[in-house]
């Protein structure tokens, strides 16, 4: 099957946006990455093109954070991711991806809402301690972002929901949630291919996009090494506030 050149239109853009995003800069930017790309072809092949290409990114980004880890997150959350993946494998058929992204997105928006709203009180005085590691929450959210990873590349909220009130070193946050995702999108190349949707055709786009992949991935991290905490986490939140925005609004326009 030939390839339309008009498809990189789109994949370009949506490259570069994902690319930052796996170098540490957000959810909020990768979420952008399947709807551009779904201008030019279907939503599920647009996800599927991009699926090899974030696992490419994974590995630079093991890289660049290879020296940044919190294993403890890591241990928390990655039990229940596995078991996400396997419900969306075993729902694919079925799995209502629009109420899905609206569910998400609603939790990640009050979510960031109420960090903001405790930054305006820390400034008259109230100190909001960091959260500690339960195991409840973790399962929950665990689930919630190895399914939505699966089903809707749109597992960093849950991620954030959970992760960001542990107010870690911004590094470490950063390198458990690379090696999250990239366990996840790893594990995620056997369902999807066992689905039949890793053909020749998207394959090859794919690896046509490697380069600039590798490129922007390393240009987030650059950006993101250098961010002090009162930056990155203020950046970090509003990041997540844009991306439950958006999994808001494409849940209900899908719904409507």
């Amino acid at each position: 099957m030939s390839i339309d050149p008009s498809i990189y239109y789109a994949a370009i853009p949506a490259v570069i946006l994902v690319g930052m995003t796996k170098g540490g800069m957000g959810e909020a930017l990768a979420l952008m990455g399947v709807p551009i790309l779904a201008m030019a072809v279907p939503p599920v092949q647009a996800a599927v093109i991009l699926l090899p290409i974030l696992v490419v990114m994974d590995v630079v980004s093991l890289w660049i954070w290879r020296d940044h880890n919190d294993r403890t997150l890591l241990k928390m959350l990655l039990p229940g991711a596995l078991v996400g993946v396997a419900i969306g494998w075993a729902t694919s058929a079925y799995v209502p991806r629009d109420a899905l992204r609206l569910i998400i997105g609603v939790i990640t928006v009050l979510f960031a809402i109420r960090y903001f709203y405790n930054s305006y009180r820390a400034r008259q005085g109230y100190v909001v301690q960091p959260k500690p590691h339960r195991v409840v929450p973790a399962a929950f959210f665990g689930t919630l972002a190895g399914y939505g990873s699966f089903v809707a590349h749109s597992g960093g909220a849950p991620f954030q929901v959970y992760g960001l009130p542990l107010k870690l070193p911004p590094r470490d946050y950063t390198g458990a949630a690379v090696r999250f995702f990239a366990i996840i999108n790893f594990i995620k190349l056997g369902p999807y291919f066992a689905l039949g949707q890793l053909d020749t055709t998207n394959l090859t786009i794919s690896a046509t996009l490697v380069p600039l992949a590798i490129a922007t991935t390393a240009l987030g991290g650059f950006a993101v090494k250098r961010m002090k905490p009162d930056v990155f986490y203020p950046f970090m939140y509003a990041m997540a506030f844009i991306a439950g925005l958006k999994l808001v609004y494409d849940g209900i326009v899908a719904i409507l």
